[in-house]
């Protein structure tokens, strides 16, 4: 048997693997952009079929598939419907994640990830109704049908949309599991009075559980943004055809397809009050990839306190104790790196560069269609696995076992001479910078300094210089 057949396109005929559910549209595709060797991510595989089976539903319900007659057999319009509802369900499963083979970076606008899923749908409904994948005569057409009142320029979209709001609620609940373990950990280290550090310099004292109470607040704030920015992800802009006149398209197309998506995947999608503008314009995914990025870069921040914290030990500030989780060094025996720590800037890092590429490619559409969809589809999926399995790895594998070292924090407090800041309101600036001065120089401490220059009673500075005290703010003596 050979090991390929032959398809027909319009540019002519092409040799295609013999078992695969792809066509002559993709194979051209895999010939033409052998680029990054990249696939798209299986959202955006269940949001194209999602779509493809929701447009069978619809036009089977309309009654738009006419009947086929192929060598005496005739196919109805109710069959072929079924057949590709039935061939999308498959792929909606992930049982052919393996056929979408076309590279990211491609020709504008995702015509052949359109095609590549046009051409396995139609396959596979074909094989359903008893026509093998070398059948000459197939009765179901990737384009008459599985495309049928569509067009790569509102189903790309539409599909970006949906593909990122298939793991949204995966990505908050990570978010969340992440903020819980950093509130456990504010509630834990609460009693932990150290030194504060402003431009890595001694500051007032703070807590070390108010210093992971804020890390928990703002985890939370950044998965409020998220889910914010979300709401325009809802607005479809299926049926606008080829440039957002709804040409081919039956008029109750766009609308039936907002209610049989919102039915299958259970998002509160709506109808876009302007097709054109939702074809033209990637402002809602370009919002989206600005949430994940503001969450990035406070993720990396956070990761760099961490990292910072646990330093030395021997030889760093060696606050916090970060679990060790692997060797640290090929060469240093017993070196022990804050590694998830490190993995999480990494994947951070990752993110903000694909809010660029977002970005970049959101302002390059012109006129009724934004062609850079396809890198921006990959992006935005990216950075949203990155994010779920980064999150998931740091809170599970990190800070849930983070200690904190008491002994070596509140010995740094000790020597902090920017103690007497507390001072301030009864001795007054002037005489609290030469006590600090003074304590620094002669290392010893705010309160013998201050006692014995006569500035406060020794039973004055013991009730000013309570650490605990300085931390719960107001107007000390």
């Amino acid at each position: 048997m050979s090991n390929t057949r032959t398809e027909v396109d319009s540019l002519g005929e092409i040799e295609v693997p013999a078992n695969a559910y792809w066509s002559a549209q993709t194979q051209r595709a895999i010939h033409n952009f052998p680029i990054s060797g990249l696939k798209q991510y299986p959202a955006f595989i269940w949001a194209m079929a999602m779509i493809k089976r929701a447009a069978a539903e619809v036009h089977g319900d309309l009654r738009l598939f006419k009947d086929i007659e192929i060598s005496r057999d005739v196919i109805s319009g109710q069959d072929i419907a079924k057949a590709i509802v039935s061939a999308a369900d498959e792929v909606i499963s992930g049982r052919w994640n393996d056929q979408f083979v076309v590279d990211p970076i491609q020709a504008g606008a995702g015509t052949s990830h359109n095609m590549n899923s046009n051409e396995v749908i139609a396959n596979r409904a074909n094989e359903l109704l008893g026509y093998d994948l070398g059948s000459l005569q197939k009765p179901i057409h990737p384009n008459d049908h599985v495309n049928m009142a569509q067009s790569t320029n509102d189903t790309i979209p539409t599909a970006l949309r949906l593909g990122c709001l298939w793991r949204i609620d995966e990505l908050l609940e990570a978010l969340a599991d992440l903020a819980d373990a950093l509130q456990q950990k504010a509630v834990e280290f609460d009693g932990i009075v150290k030194s504060g550090r402003t431009h890595l310099q001694d500051a007032v004292p703070v807590r070390l559980g108010q210093e992971f109470g804020a890390y928990a607040v703002s985890t939370r704030h950044n998965r409020q943004k998220i889910m914010d920015s979300t709401a325009g992800l809802l607005r479809l802009g299926i049926g606008g055809t080829a440039t957002g006149t709804g040409l081919n398209a039956h008029p109750q197309y766009h609308q039936r397809m907002i209610v049989i998506l919102r039915r299958l995947t259970g998002f509160q999608l709506s109808e876009s009050e302007n097709l054109f503008e939702s074809m033209q314009s990637m402002g809602d995914l370009i919002f989206f990839s600005g949430a994940l990025r503001t969450l990035a870069q406070d993720l990396t921040r956070i990761a760099n306190d961490f990292r910072l914290l646990s330093s030395g030990p021997s030889t760093g500030l060696d606050e916090i104790r970060l679990p060790a989780v692997q060797p640290g060094s090929s060469i240093m025996p017993g070196k022990v790196n804050p590694v998830l720590a490190e993995m999480l800037n990494m994947a951070m890092f990752q993110v903000m560069g694909n809010d660029l590429t977002v970005l970049m490619a959101g302002q390059a559409g012109q006129l009724e269609l934004n062609v850079m969809m396809p890198i921006i589809g990959y992006n935005l999926f990216q950075s949203m696995d990155i994010i779920i399995n980064a999150v998931n790895a740091f809170t599970h594998k990190c800070v849930s076992g983070i200690q904190a070292n008491p002994v070596k924090a509140e010995g740094w407090l000790a020597k902090n001479a920017i103690l007497v800041t507390a001072l301030n309101p009864v001795i007054g600036y002037s005489r609290g910078a030469e006590v600090a001065k003074e304590a620094m120089h002669s290392g010893r401490t705010v309160r013998e300094v201050v006692i014995e220059k006569g500035y406060l009673t020794a039973d004055e500075a013991d009730r000013l210089l309570n650490v605990r005290s300085l931390t719960e703010g107001g107007i000390q003596g």
